[in-house]
């Protein structure tokens, strides 16, 4: 009712009271609901929901084209609560002054009470009662059954109209279930079993597991001989036998004279002022070339990053003007969301007999739980950011159901979202950046063996008495570069240098495959250690390892910048390695076409999986050895019902 006030006139304000179960391991925020949204956002901490502070206040749409989309909109972000002269809040619409949502974690006691009908008052654990919730028809008897679902409901011992709720502890649940994930757990086991998913887990957490793991446990002084255990990994690891000399159809690189290494100046980011200048009164970005320029020697300073990424990423054409791109946007917005609501309305059903959709949720759900997690944007147990993580990683399923989930794609997502704030324009770009990995993850991982090869390739070249010694300590293959390559070093770096590396990376510049020249100059700053203290296969795995977290970026930056024009000062440079990183490519003149700096044919339409898929530009004829195993992990996750309710009038 209106007004609980019985002199005034009663309106009844009809609408939907809705428990929302969702199989979710470790978040217990709504699935479906309305929820504060402000479309624009300085902060990447400060979340809008209904839940969050106040869990009880009204919920206003959106004032932008999403509003159509709230229902399926689980999360947003605000700058601030804005407010007229007298204090209240901006309302967008009052047709839903009404509505609100809440976590049942929150609901302390449930009053029930007749008056000819029914009617019931939630009282939340913060003292709050919510407005009464009147079933002139009948129905409130089966919500409550509904309910005791999800919660466990008493009643009061003091008044029988009163129901107290209790819930289970998330805190004790989330701990048990991350003590069955141990990862010091049967690592060997699980390497042998999948070393994809292992490489991407044990590795990042138990640096050493391999170095101790061959051990005879009763003599530590007794290691498993190294040549069998890299028979090991090319058994389970189809392909990496690639860089013996010996295999056919590869081009013999013998030492050359490089010459001396240069000098590279490098600059500060970009700052806001110097991106405005580079856009016309209609909004399009002129002079790209020399713009990408200026960001590959500095990066962007953070403000720049939420729009110059969507260029960057191809997202945004570099000649739109502001009107195109707010069309685009709509068209995006509208698209991302129809692809959304079709996961979100699969019933259990459904899914029961959808193993594919099934397995996918499952992964997500436990990679999302474990992704960034010391990262404020996505700390703590109820972060309303590992939903958003959660949402655009199942869209994708629906945008790319053959490729679907594979474990890695949310350590590529986190930083886009982070600097995005958007869930839209999150996935748009992530989309992008797949384009451009999508042979990292696909089931033959063409895509790694193909980088592989080209890093061995570079490294012969660049200093062939250090391939020589990894080669006689079964590392030739550099396997120990392979969560490098697949997730671009996301792992490797502190977040904010990783943002710094993408973007620099994003610009194309100064070569092809830029990032396996990072993985060069990383190299050669650690070859003389490795080789002065004669590391053998394991050392070398562990100590490539735990430089994790250890990398200066502004010297990676530096060297892989000198080591490119190192190599294009080369008179006699092989062919398969110009083939690698696009030198002496011949191009067709266009008008389209520009030149930057560094002498690279920019295209602002130019497709990023286009210009990388490079299966075969050094192989010639060799057909490394396939195999039928399954690289894709698929693991169900122990997950935890989690429940909320939520009112929408109508």
């Amino acid at each position: 009712h209106s007004s609980p006030d019985e002199s005034e006139d009663q309106d009844l304000i009809s609408g939907f009271l809705r428990i929302v179960d969702k199989v979710c391991s470790g978040l217990g925020f709504p699935d479906f609901g309305l929820f504060d949204c402000v479309k624009d956002s300085s902060s990447v901490v400060e979340w809008t929901q209904s839940l969050e502070g106040n869990p009880h206040r009204p919920i206003d749409h959106q004032l932008s084209y999403e509003t159509e989309w709230d229902m399926i909109n689980a999360v947003s972000f605000r700058r601030k609560v804005h407010t007229h002269g007298d204090g209240g809040s901006n309302h967008a619409n009052d047709r839903n002054k009404w509505a609100f949502s809440f976590n049942v974690c929150d609901l302390r006691s449930i009053t029930v009470k007749c008056e000819g009908w029914s009617y019931i008052t939630f009282r939340l654990k913060d003292g709050t009662a919510l407005p009464a919730i009147h079933f002139h028809q009948g129905g409130n008897t089966a919500f409550l059954d509904s309910l005791r679902k999800s919660v466990q409901i008493n009643e009061s011992p003091d008044d029988e109209s009163v129901l107290i709720v209790s819930t289970y502890s998330k805190a004790f649940s989330q701990s048990f279930e991350n003590l069955l994930d141990d990862t010091n757990y049967g690592l060997v086991q699980k390497f042998k079993k999948d070393p994809y998913t292992t490489t991407l887990g044990g590795f990042s957490k138990v640096t050493n597991y391999l170095f101790d793991a061959f051990r005879v446990p009763e003599l530590e002084c007794q290691q498993r001989p190294a040549e069998e255990v890299a028979d090991l990994l090319g058994e389970l690891i189809p392909g990496l036998e690639i860089n013996q000399q010996e295999e056919p159809g590869f081009e013999v690189i013998t030492r050359l004279d490089l010459g001396p290494r240069p000098e590279v100046q490098r600059r500060g980011p970009a700052t806001m002022e110097e991106w405005a200048k580079y856009q016309d009164s209609e909004g399009r970005i002129t002079n790209v070339p020399h713009l990408k320029d200026v960001i590959f020697k500095g990066g962007l300073c953070h403000a720049v990053r939420r729009e110059a990424w969507k260029f960057l990423l191809g997202y945004f054409p570099w000649n739109s003007t502001h009107e195109e791109r707010k069309l685009l946007q709509k068209r995006k917005t509208d698209e991302y969301f129809r692809m959304k609501l079709q996961w979100k309305s699969v019933s259990e059903e459904q899914e029961r007999r959808n193993s594919r959709l099934r397995d996918y949720r499952s992964l997500i759900e436990k990679d999302v739980n474990r992704t960034d997690r010391n990262n404020k944007f996505y700390e703590g147990l109820d972060n309303p950011g590992l939903i958003l993580l959660h949402d655009i990683l199942m869209t994708y399923c629906m945008f790319d159901f053959d490729l679907g989930y594979v474990q890695g794609m949310s350590d590529l997502l986190s930083p886009i979202l982070f600097v995005m704030e958007n869930e839209v324009d999150a996935f748009w770009c992530f989309v992008s950046f797949m384009d451009e990995l999508h042979e990292n993850f696909e089931e033959q991982m063409q895509g790694m063996k193909t980088q592989l090869i080209q890093l061995s390739t570079l490294l012969r070249l660049l200093d062939l008495a250090f391939w020589s010694y990894l080669e006689a300590q079964d590392s030739g293959y550099l396997y120990f570069c392979f969560r490098w390559l697949l997730i671009r070093f996301k792992r490797e770096l502190h977040f904010q240098d990783v943002l710094r590396l993408w973007e620099i990376m994003w610009t194309r510049l100064p070569c092809q495959n830029f990032h396996l020249l990072v993985c060069c100059a990383i190299l050669d700053s650690e070859k003389q250690k490795i080789m002065d203290r004669k590391y053998g296969f394991n050392e070398i795995l562990k100590h490539i390892n735990e430089l994790s977290m250890k990398l200066d970026i502004e010297e990676i930056l530096s060297k892989s910048e000198a080591i490119c024009m190192q190599i294009k000062n080369c008179k006699d440079l092989p062919h398969s390695v110009s083939e690698i990183l696009g030198l002496n490519t011949v191009t067709e003149p266009s008008a389209a076409l520009e030149t930057s700096e560094y002498g690279i044919l920019e295209s602002p339409q130019t497709s990023p999986r286009a210009t990388h898929r490079q299966d075969h530009i050094i192989s010639n004829g060799h057909n490394p050895r396939e195999s039928p195993m399954r690289w894709r992990f698929m693991q169900s996750a122990t997950a935890q019902r989690k429940s909320s309710v939520s009112w929408c009038s109508t």
